[in-house]
């Protein structure tokens, strides 16, 4: 009984770019329906799908990770490695645990705090989510175009492209998306097997010549220790750079988005995406820490600067260095293809989570369920982040790291207070001091880089603003999708003659108040209880959802007949069971009200979108009016 766009409306452009439009269907769907994935795979397969983002921050993260910590970049890299193993992965296995439909941490959240406050901390959260997928997008496109610039086969004549290429590839994936490209776990699986044995033959490489010059470990540890004299200075400036090096922890989230793809029932999907997790932050943490060794001992620190040819591409700078041009231009080639089925696979995942909350809350308009019109919507941001950064790597860094941390620090909150309140105190506490880890490298990558902040804070405004608007405006559609009766109430309908429904506001729900009822439907509409008089009642249990399902329990009190219904608005639901009374019966249903006191008309409409309540003759009628334009065939409203 849900309204939606129809792709077969209007003129071609507006035909194609709803193309795949999923249409409501109100016998079968509800708000929480989710779709089977059509083809699922081994986990080892779907652990590739998010390597694509995850192992493609090789690219970037050692030369990253060489500016922010110097000599110090190979402890600090430790540190996050350790951080990874013991506190993001464990996080991120009770999340699979928790949310197994792909959720993730956003939907615990969301059910440990219902109503509002669930649905407004997702709509703050999810502007860290966009910030984190957009920049992958953004950032990705632009070390691929540094790996492509600084190729020695490119003509020189390119240097200063750095900003057209970046938006070249954006523009380049925003159409293969529009062509119709959907994510292909053959194509991950071959760009990340191809990838990661070239990382290891590099890095493989690059270790035997650490190991065949003894004095550049010597020289290594001596910067080291002129930098920082003791280990514990050494622990404390790791600990003060490490936000910075959070790029590393990317692909967490990703990896429990896409649990609906892993093979089995829902035990063995969740079992498959714990080695999904544990296996891909095992290889990544090896090739962190060989990566950022080797390249600290092996670059020249000016490399690493803003023009070096080690800047964004360490790894690169080694396979050209040491295994030759053409080598070198083959890391190039799938470090590149890496990077751009990354950027493919987060503007995937924003399409993937776009319909999964803003539609279901009623806070996003109904073409934002189809992927044409929020490619384009992706794509234009993309090229407004690119544009502010100067397609710079390391100066999107700090944009990345906010919003990783952020999703990772949700997680764990969300964890933590799933144990808590759960009686496993045992299991929160860890939990606990995880968040409080996380807390603090949000907080101090914010200190340090607030640009992500902002980008982050932009995004939240602009969700909840649109969103707001779009709740309003969308207010009077018919938003239940499906309704069912029980054998009692189904009863009363088929027992009675014409049908006239007394809406009546539950209190009580004594005698009195029902007797109170019928006399005012007498005094007012000059109703009889032997006319078949049948009281609706509709109690809200949450305002905040949008589209909801509607059981109708018929039951017998004091003599008379009554129907009752939950749902998040009063007005809507009347106006749906009478469409659906007129469908099943042939009769034209007739619903009474008495008219309520006069009041603020704003404060009525606020009322009705926040509580779900307001002036209801009125909403009801403009709901009957919107649904059905025939007013032959529209349900009557009475007002007294």
């Amino acid at each position: 009984m849900a309204t939606s766009v129809s792709p077969e409306d209007g003129s071609r452009i507006r035909q194609w770019l709803l193309h795949g439009l999923p249409r409501s269907d109100a016998k079968t769907t509800g708000p929480h329906h989710e779709e089977t994935p059509g083809h699922q795979h081994a986990w080892w397969q779907v652990m590739c799908l998010t390597g694509v983002d995850y192992f493609s921050t090789l690219g970037y993260q050692p030369g990253i990770a060489a500016l922010a910590a110097g000599a110090l970049s190979p402890i600090a890299t430790l540190l996050l490695v350790a951080l990874t193993l013991f506190g993001a992965l464990p996080t991120y296995r009770a999340v699979a645990a928790e949310s197994p439909h792909g959720l993730g941490s956003l939907s615990m959240l969301e059910s440990l705090l219902p109503g509002w406050r669930g649905k407004l901390l997702v709509l703050f959260l999810l502007g860290f989510v966009a910030t984190a997928f957009i920049v992958t997008i953004t950032l990705s496109a632009a070390d691929a175009t540094a790996h492509v610039l600084h190729n020695p086969f490119v003509p020189e004549f390119f240097s200063g492209w750095q900003v057209p290429v970046t938006l070249a590839l954006i523009a380049g994936l925003g159409g293969v998306f529009l062509a119709g490209f959907s994510e292909a776990i053959s194509i991950a699986v071959v760009l990340v097997a191809v990838y990661l044995a070239l990382n290891l033959v590099v890095v493989g490489v690059a270790v035997e010549h650490v190991l065949a010059e003894p004095s550049l470990v010597a020289d290594w540890g001596a910067a080291l220790t002129a930098e920082h004299p003791s280990p514990m200075a050494m622990i404390a400036v790791s600990l003060y750079v490490m936000p910075k090096l959070a790029l590393g922890l990317s692909g967490f989230e990703t990896g429990v988005a896409v649990m609906p793809l892993v093979k089995g029932d829902l035990i063995q999907r969740i079992r498959g995406t714990k080695k999904l997790l544990t296996t891909a932050a095992v290889i990544m943490s090896g090739f962190l820490i060989a990566s950022s060794f080797t390249t600290t001992v092996l670059i020249p620190p000016a490399e690493f600067e803003e023009g070096g040819s080690a800047n964004g591409r360490a790894l690169a700078y080694l396979a050209h260095r040491f295994l030759g041009d053409w080598f070198g231009t083959a890391y190039d080639v799938s470090t590149i293809a890496i990077l751009w089925f990354a950027g493919a696979s987060a503007l995937a995942g924003l399409l993937n989570i776009v319909p999964r909350y803003l539609p279901r809350y009623g806070m996003a308009p109904d073409w934002s369920r189809a992927a044409r019109p929020m490619v384009l919507v992706f794509t234009a941001i993309s090229f407004v982040i690119t544009l502010f950064f100067g397609a710079d790597v390391e100066s999107q860094g700090g944009a990345y790291a906010t919003g990783v941390l952020a999703l990772i620090l949700s997680a764990a909150i969300a964890v933590t207070l799933s144990m808590w309140r759960r009686g496993r105190t045992g299991t929160a506490v860890p939990f606990g001091v995880i968040t409080l880890i996380f807390a603090y490298a949000t907080v101090a990558n914010i200190i340090e880089r607030p640009d992500g902040l902002v980008i982050a804070l932009f995004f939240v405004l602009a969700i909840v603003v649109t969103s707001l608007i779009s709740r309003a405006t969308r207010s009077t559609e018919l938003r239940v999708t499906r309704i069912t009766l029980d054998d009692t109430a189904r009863r009363y309908i088929n027992e009675a003659g014409e049908i006239h429904l007394i809406a009546n506001e539950p209190h009580e729900r004594d005698c009195k108040e029902y007797v109170d009822k019928a006399r005012e439907a007498w005094e007012l509409h000059r109703l009889r209880k032997a006319e078949g008089l049948i009281f609706l009642e509709v109690t809200v249990p949450d305002a905040s959802e949008f589209a909801s399902e509607v059981r109708v329990v018929g039951e017998e009190r004091y003599g008379f007949r009554i129907l009752r219904m939950e749902s998040p608005t009063v007005a809507n639901a009347i106006a749906a069971l009478l469409l659906y009374l007129r469908d099943e019966t042939g009769k034209t249903p007739n619903v009474y009200f008495h008219w309520a006191a006069e009041g603020n008309p704003i404060g009525a409409l606020l009322r009705y979108l926040v509580f779900g309540g307001g002036d209801i003759p009125p909403l009801t009628r403009e709901v009957l009016r919107q649904a059905e334009p025939d007013a032959g065939r529209r349900p009557l409203v009475h007002v007294g």
